[in-house]
């Protein structure tokens, strides 16, 4: 890339290329837009933290050097960042934020007053590439209101879809940079529409072409979510096939297991197995030992993971730092229910709700129940939307059982049925110790598994998550019980991901890197979210750069969308 004034500007700092800190500064010409001065600088790298000053023009950074070195420096801004931390902008590995970006609020305002300044979206499945026949299905499915999704849907049908998709979001523009793995689901339903069974040899086909395009259209990798149907369908053999064609394009694989619970170990050895026939670098989103029954297995998840990095196969993983889980009422049915698109019709029926049954009770190693993981008691359903059952909203599975007078697993399908969608339910299912145990590890980078809200127009219940996963590791975790340097907090949510999504441009204070930075107060940053109360910002961001434009000022958002469009090392620019 060639950035001449950049680089002309960069050269004037002694030292910066290498981001030292130096002792003096030479004018510089052109220049300089904003200096961020006196702060504690942690430039992402893991090295202990400096007085310095950041000096940005245009979209780049420019200098990062000791303090006071550019007193003298003519800038158009100077901002005072005394008691507080310059860091690089957080990057969010697993963002829920698709439908913001696309069609809602694009100035994700839950996620950069968490210092977030990159969200990466895509576990299991993307609006794009769609296949004719997902096109057909998924037309059928719309509002005839929804003009939107009318005129993006064939537009994600085209051969590139996915840059489709990608450049509709450029065009809306957001507050932060957006870039996205493919939807491992996605592409086995390209490939085998909602079946179950292993694909021939023509629908495998299909799947890696469309991988293929995805890589050469900016993904950074395919990412499944191997409990959710029709993921769950895929073989192992499939995933290192579909593993080889994105790991030839540059990109990684990344994935919510087939079980975090009593299956953990085995789905570990799973992931390590792709990675080892494939050649693929392997990335575990949100690792975790669910249940009570398997709290035990957590070291041990970080031992295979250890074993397996120790043999020479890159994998590593990602974390929220919550002991609950958020995600649908229905992933307590067995998979098979939902093949062929046909889950509320099986959930009508009296005698495939029967077989539900009996598989819900007498678990096998195909799958399992997240309400059996977390036992009724502990499943929190957060969203209804029919009026008959709006009163049920924030209560506990076994409340609403009793309630209606029905057994848990009879409530269960009936509240699925009635409201005709997943319903969003969070599931408290981990232990504390294997959550500060696993935010230990050097190999583990943050990901908030969840969607950007508004706090001024949300209502109900989220996962506190939405709001405050960022503040809480930096502030509870990093601060208040010393679990690790805030310099180290920092580095996995910064370089780390970005090294791992082959970002050469950000995760870094360095001169050269995009302009992407967080000041915040190391003294009273920490999230506010509750599970009974999750619409609260979280506090001590105060401001906030994308692309060197100031997105949060004083903890308020200003409204600017500066946000780029970031793609994976396999992209391949249309011809002009």
């Amino acid at each position: 890339m060639k950035l001449p004034r950049i680089a002309m500007l960069a050269v004037a700092i002694v030292g910066c290329a290498t981001n030292q800190p130096t002792t003096g500064a030479a004018p510089m010409r052109g220049g300089i837009d904003v200096v961020i001065e006196n702060g504690r600088v942690i430039d992402g790298t893991g090295a202990a933290w400096f007085y310095g000053d950041v000096a940005i023009s245009g979209e780049r950074i420019v200098a990062v050097a000791p303090r006071g070195t550019l007193r003298n420096t003519p800038a158009r801004q100077r901002i005072d960042a005394t008691g507080m931390v310059v860091a690089p902008g957080f990057i969010d590995i697993q963002s829920g934020s698709t439908g913001s970006f696309l069609r809602g609020d694009s100035r994700v305002v839950g996620k950069v007053t968490q210092g977030v300044t990159t969200e990466i979206f895509g576990e299991n499945s993307t609006p794009a590439p769609l296949s004719s026949d997902m096109l057909t299905r998924s037309s059928a499915a719309l509002d005839p209101a929804d003009s939107i999704s009318r005129r993006l849907l064939p537009l994600f049908a085209r051969p590139h879809g996915f840059a489709e998709m990608m450049r509709e979001i450029e065009v809306r523009h957001a507050s932060v940079n957006v870039g996205a793995f493919v939807g491992g689901g996605t592409l086995r339903e390209y490939g085998m529409s909602l079946a179950q069974g292993k694909p021939t040899l023509a629908a495998l086909d299909a799947m890696k072409g469309a991988a293929q395009r995805a890589m050469d259209d900016g993904a950074f990798g395919f990412a499944t979510a191997l409990i959710y149907p029709p993921s769950n369908f895929a073989t192992t053999e499939e995933l290192v096939e579909i593993g080889k064609v994105v790991k030839n394009a540059g990109g990684i694989y990344i994935t919510h297991m087939r079980s975090e619970g009593d299956q953990l170990l085995e789905s570990i050895d799973e992931v390590v197995r792709i990675s080892r026939e494939s050649g693929i670098a392997a990335e575990i989103y949100h690792l975790k030992a669910s249940g009570i029954r398997n709290y035990p297995k957590g070291p041990q998840a970080i031992a295979k993971i250890n074993a397996a990095r120790a043999a020479g196969l890159d994998v590593q993983a990602d974390m929220y730092p919550y002991t609950a889980g958020a995600t649908g009422l229905s992933s307590c049915l067995p998979p098979w229910s939902a093949a062929d698109g046909k889950l509320f019709d099986n959930l009508a029926s009296k005698e495939v709700r029967a077989k539900m049954r009996v598989e819900i009770e007498h678990q096998t190693f195909d799958w399992e129940s997240l309400c059996d993981l977390a036992t009724p008691p502990n499943v929190r359903i957060t969203r209804l939307l029919k009026p008959e059952l709006a009163q049920y909203s924030g209560k506990r599975l076994s409340e609403i059982a009793k309630a209606m007078n029905k057994d848990w697993i009879e409530t269960m399908m009936d509240l699925v049925l009635t409201e005709h969608n997943r319903v969003e339910t969070t599931y408290f299912m981990m232990d504390e110790a294997n959550v500060r145990l696993n935010l230990q590890q050097p190999w583990m980078k943050i990901g908030t598994d969840a969607g950007a809200v508004d706090p001024e127009t949300f209502k109900g219940l989220v996962h506190p998550r939405s709001l405050g996963t960022f503040p809480r590791i930096l502030g509870r975790y990093a601060r208040d019980e010393k679990l690790m340097p805030l310099e180290e907090a920092v580095r996995k949510m910064t370089s780390a991901t970005a090294t791992r999504l082959s970002l050469p441009d950000r995760g870094l204070l360095k001169a050269g890197m995009f302009a992407d930075v967080v000041v915040f107060d190391p003294n009273t940053i920490i999230d506010k979210a509750t599970y009974e109360e999750p619409i609260q910002v979280s506090i001590g961001v105060r401001d906030v750069f994308v692309n060197g434009t100031a997105v949060i000022r004083g903890g308020t958002h200003t409204g600017a969308k500066p946000g780029h469009i970031v793609r994976g090392p396999g992209y391949k620019a249309p011809s002009p």
